[in-house]
């Protein structure tokens, strides 16, 4: 009898350890254990078993900690930070009602760079050498902080938005093709027409081609300008506006430009451009 309890006790034992370090308790317990024991050297062999198990758990205590109720069992770990689908939510949160950056005043402005700085320290380096076809697609504009200028130039020379000219931005896009080579910036405008004629809506194509400089630099080269009218007016046929001959363009108009992607996934895209706009995109 004695024999059986012994034989239970280390089943038991061995039971227990599997579930926490297997491999760190065979050493406890010795597989042959002679049968002629008497019954108080079971229990002295049972009472060091068990120490043998209280200081094992003791030396795991910075590694699990019980629950006062002994039922759960929590690990402990190193406070991490917010995951990046949190951080990437925080941003498109504040970006969300600014009107792609027209409405964003001075604390607007500060909350998204602050946001896109701690998407950025988290999403890492970018490198384009290696990832190139993360650009692949049609981008969709979500924030500029050039807008906030209030022209759709940004900081670039452009028409000013407002009762001046009476001009209603729409959705702004980005379509690059990395095999081509093109990339195109895509605007919606609404154009106001005197009363009672509704008014004329068109989407300007600034066409461009573009090539990397850097890891994660990007610059593009305009080629031209074509604008057609959608809605009622949809039939028109396309416009190509000329390109201005470099003799002709401002110092401040050179037809090119350069950014930098500093966070790029699958569905969201980060550019810092070379007049230091901040520019978020999703996938369209």
């Amino acid at each position: 009898m004695a024999t059986s309890l012994l034989q239970s006790s280390v089943v038991l034992s061995y039971s227990y350890s599997s579930s926490s370090s297997s491999s760190s308790l065979t050493h406890l317990f010795p597989k042959n254990i002679p049968t002629n024991r008497s019954t108080s050297n079971l229990k002295s062999l049972k009472l060091v078993s068990t120490a043998s198990l209280q200081r094992f758990n003791h030396s795991k205590r910075n590694i699990i900690r019980r629950s006062t109720d002994n039922e759960t069992a929590v690990l402990d770990s190193p406070l991490l930070p917010p995951p990046t689908s949190e951080i990437k939510l925080k941003l498109l949160s504040i970006v969300s009602g600014l009107n792609r950056g027209l409405a964003a005043n001075e604390e607007d402005l500060e909350k998204a760079d602050a946001a896109a700085k701690e998407l950025e320290a988290v999403g890492g380096l970018v490198d384009l050498s290696e990832d190139l076809d993360k650009l692949q697609g049609r981008w969709k504009l979500i924030y500029s902080s050039a807008f906030s200028s209030r022209t759709l130039g940004g900081s670039r020379p452009g028409p000013p938005t407002g009762r001046l000219l009476p001009i209603t931005l729409g959705q702004v896009f980005q379509r690059i093709d990395i095999f081509s080579k093109d990339f195109d910036n895509i605007v919606e405008l609404q154009l106001g027409a005197p009363w009672p004629l509704p008014p004329i809506e068109v989407t300007a194509t600034l066409a461009h081609k573009f090539e990397l400089t850097g890891s994660a630099k990007v610059k593009i080269i305009f080629e031209k300008t074509s604008v057609k009218t959608t809605g009622n007016l949809s039939q028109l046929p396309l416009l190509e506006l000329p390109r201005i001959p470099d003799a002709l363009r401002p110092p401040s108009n050179t037809g090119s430009g350069e950014f930098e992607v500093t966070y790029i996934d699958a569905d969201t895209r980060i550019t810092r451009g070379d007049r230091g706009e901040l520019r978020v995109f999703v996938i369209s």
